[in-house]
């Protein structure tokens, strides 16, 4: 072993060939989709306070909320808009069925908490959606949250009225 390696340039270039055949099956794996036994890509995506619990599926493209459609879910068109964003960007509109609980917040924050979720179960199914759906944004959690009321104020930032006489 001794005589084999004589200087540090021959131990570097000895464990780079050692590291090759490693570094190749990550990149197998990373490139292989992650489903569960059913064949369906789970994520969980964030937005203020809502959590949504993603699950996607090949199918004619239903969309279910809560046991719901997306549109008694979400009656306003800017919402489901942003619901399926991510999916427009891949261009796989109409391809996936998608199944979601989401709790928690508002109905602006659940279509954004399951805007994040449908890109990652997106990535999760497809893993070349990835550099499509980064460069859209849509892989990105807002780290927008409502300000804390702090104590001597009414609200956030707000003070009391001042009287001057």
């Amino acid at each position: 072993m001794a005589g084999e390696t004589r200087d540090f340039s021959d131990l570097k270039s000895t464990l780079i060939k050692a590291k090759l055949p490693e570094q190749a099956q990550a990149a197998q794996m990373e490139g292989r989709p992650k489903l569960d036994r059913k064949g369906r890509a789970y994520a969980t995506g964030k937005r203020k306070n809502a959590i949504a619990c993603v699950w996607i599926k090949p199918g004619p493209g239903r969309i279910q909320i809560n046991g719901r459609e997306e549109n008694i879910y979400f009656a306003r068109p800017v919402l489901r808009m942003i619901l399926r964003q991510p999916l427009v960007a891949a261009g796989r509109d109409g391809q996936y069925d998608v199944i979601c609980k989401v709790t928690g917040g508002g109905l602006s924050g659940q279509a954004g908490a399951l805007r994040h979720g449908l890109s990652k179960a997106l990535i999760a199914f497809e893993p070349g959606l990835r550099g499509v759906l980064k460069q859209g944004g849509f892989l990105t959690r807002d780290p927008r949250v409502v300000e804390r009321k702090k104590y001597g104020r009414p609200t956030a930032r707000r003070s009391f009225q001042v009287s001057k006489r």
